[in-house]
């Protein structure tokens, strides 16, 4: 039996937008971890896996599961999911499609009256997008047991710890340094692609081959803060002025590396502060985190070491201090599992669906959960590319595409593993 066949597209759709509505009003479409917006968002969720027959926990790192009994003791997991958190001003689609395609292929069997061989989990992640922590995937990390002591102590700006917060959302951080799971025998995310490969190709599946390692790293430059009218240009310590610096050597230095023929890269300030921030004041302090992406890790190895010496240097012609250089957060390069891949192009096959092989250019909760089992992804097209963005868009038959390779991948998983 072909439990594909049993996906209805008009419920997932219903679903994506349902919960895509849960949003703060004035910000659409914004769900941002740890916060009561989330939390409506996670009740909702676990009202849906309950209604499919799926029994819910949370896990030590806070991901919210639902799971579905197999027929054979001691088979192991097959498990599928993704993340129901968003950026600021994000998109209806980024995470959420591929929670609700894994419920819908959870129901699928259902309805099939198919029982999988493996217990089936979904799983809804903890925090996958960059959170008040300055940390990303926070829910993947504690279930691959790579949320280090250290990361549980970052703080957010209103000086909760990441810990607490944990807590909060019914997560137990304090047994996150036991032993990984060991039950879990494949693992595969849905996802938009964020980028226009797909759209641009005419195709309406991708089988991801590797995912980008992300790197952040912190920079704080201290000076002085001055009258900006009565302190001449030669005798100021302008923090800013080094910041500025470093700006354009991260963009330069990642188009000349990204040209060069050494795989995926970029590297992106997304955040510049600086202090006091006014108008006729020296800036005292300015702070920068450099959001680096590479397919190679030896690249972002040699771009660091580039990026801290050039750093030093500017902070030395601005006269101001190099306060604070350290890397907030670091994934390698991950590989996706060759046989899975190999299922995901078999089931696409399968329905008729032409597709292709597609690297990931962003981060995602598959990264970590490979390193507890084979792991891989299945892309399906956004508008124009966009992402992390409130026309964010995932037409219903490529969302219902989704659903159905996964289903028919899950199945042939199931049987072959």
């Amino acid at each position: 039996m072909n439990a594909a066949e049993f996906v209805q597209p008009d419920r997932l759709w219903s679903d994506l937008m349902t919960l895509a509505d849960i949003t703060d009003p004035e910000r659409p479409h914004t769900r941002r971890s740890f916060s009561d917006r989330f939390l409506d968002g996670r009740r909702w969720l676990e009202q849906r896996f309950t209604e499919a027959g799926l029994t819910c926990h949370l896990d030590d790192a806070g991901n919210l599961i639902g799971r579905r009994l197999g027929s054979a003791d001691g088979a192991g997991t097959i498990m599928s999911g993704s993340h129901s958190d968003t950026v600021p001003d994000g998109g209806r689609f980024d995470g959420i499609l591929g929670v609700l395609c894994a419920l819908e292929a959870a129901r699928a069997f259902r309805d099939a009256g198919l029982v999988l061989r493996h217990d089936l989990e979904i799983v809804d992640f903890l925090a996958e997008e960059p959170s008040d922590f300055g940390l990303s995937c926070i829910g993947s990390r504690g279930m691959a047991g790579a949320l280090t002591t250290d990361q549980r102590a970052l703080a957010a700006p209103g000086g909760e710890t990441l810990a607490l917060a944990l807590a909060r959302m019914g997560g137990r951080p304090e047994r996150l340094d036991t032993p990984r799971r060991t039950d879990l025998r494949a693992f595969l995310e849905v996802h938009i692609e964020q980028g226009i490969v797909l759209e641009q190709d005419g195709l309406p599946i991708g089988a991801v081959t590797a995912i980008a390692g992300v790197t952040r790293v912190e920079i704080l430059f201290e000076g002085r803060a001055d009258h900006a009218g009565t302190t001449p240009m030669d005798r100021r310590q302008d923090a800013a002025v080094a910041a500025a610096g470093v700006i354009t050597f991260v963009s330069r230095r990642a188009t000349e590396l990204a040209r060069s023929g050494q795989g995926h890269m970029t590297a992106t300030c997304g955040i510049v502060g600086v202090s006091p921030n006014a108008s006729n004041v020296v800036p005292r302090s300015a702070r920068i985190v450099v959001d680096i992406r590479v397919s190679e890790r030896a690249v972002v190895e040699a771009f660091l070491k580039e990026l801290e010496t050039t750093s030093l240097r500017l902070a030395s012609e601005a006269h101001v201090r190099l306060e604070r250089f350290r890397c907030l957060s670091d994934t390698k390069p991950v590989t996706c599992d060759a046989t899975l891949i190999r299922m995901i192009e078999q089931a696409a096959g399968q329905l008729g669906l032409k597709h292709r092989q597609i690297v990931s250019s962003a981060g995602h909760d598959a990264a970590f959960v490979a390193q507890l089992c084979p792991a891989a992804m299945v892309f399906v097209p956004c508008r124009d590319g966009r992402s992390h963005d409130p026309e964010e868009w995932c037409s219903p038959e490529d969302a219902a595409n989704a659903a159905r390779i996964l289903t028919q991948a899950l199945q042939d998983i199931d049987r072959d593993f």
